[in-house]
């Protein structure tokens, strides 16, 4: 919901530290590392690790919002570049959630488990289809002066409220259950907004 404006602020307080690393390290290098971090959260969420979890999906968060920054720094943004991040992305929205059911001792997460996992799977295809829809129109990225590969129509849950919700999800565990079915009607709602928008635009 707030991306839009975050991202601006995102590149402001993550340029200094791209600059330091410099050209040599590539954008892709860092997705791979942020990959890396968030598959090691999924890891430490799975043995009930929860703090180290914690560290390791906010470690992920920061160089995945580095890698973007990285590339408009140093003019290496490639679709390419912008392919890989999302995929890796997606792969760890998933790894973590999965962690957290499968590690869990009781079958309590089971069904809220699998809402939220099935709702992420939906706004993706309506994510990604309204997106190149777009593109194809001449209506994305480029056209609203997005800094993304593609343009992100927006929706109530977005990458800032997925930061915080998994943040929750491994700071407390008490409430994980709630939390999951909470943030999947909240993505519920990103699909029908969406579906809104789309009739109305396209």
């Amino acid at each position: 919901m707030f991306d839009h404006v975050l991202r601006a602020l995102k590149d402001r307080l993550l340029a200094p530290l791209a600059r330091l690393l410099g050209s040599s390290v590539t954008p892709n290098f860092i997705s791979i590392v942020a990959f890396l971090f968030g598959m090691s959260s999924a890891v430490a969420a799975y043995s009930a690790r929860d703090g180290l979890a914690l560290v390791f999906w906010l470690l992920n968060r920061v160089l995945d919002g580095l890698d973007g920054t990285h590339a408009r720094v140093h003019e290496r943004q490639t679709d390419f570049g912008g392919y890989l991040d999302i995929v890796l992305d997606f792969t760890v929205y998933a790894a973590i959630p999965s962690a957290l059911v499968l590690g869990s001792e009781s079958r309590e997460l089971a069904a809220p488990g699998v809402f939220l996992l099935s709702t992420f799977f939906v706004n993706a295809a309506s994510l990604m289809y309204l997106a190149a829809i777009l593109e194809r129109r001449a209506l994305g990225a480029a056209s609203q002066g997005e800094l993304t590969t593609v343009t992100m129509p927006p929706g109530l849950i977005a990458g800032a409220e997925t930061v915080l919700f998994f943040a929750l999800f491994l700071a407390l565990p008490a409430w994980r259950t709630a939390l999951f079915w909470t943030m999947g009607a909240l993505v519920c709602v990103n699909i029908v907004q969406r579906l809104v928008w789309a009739r109305r635009v396209l």
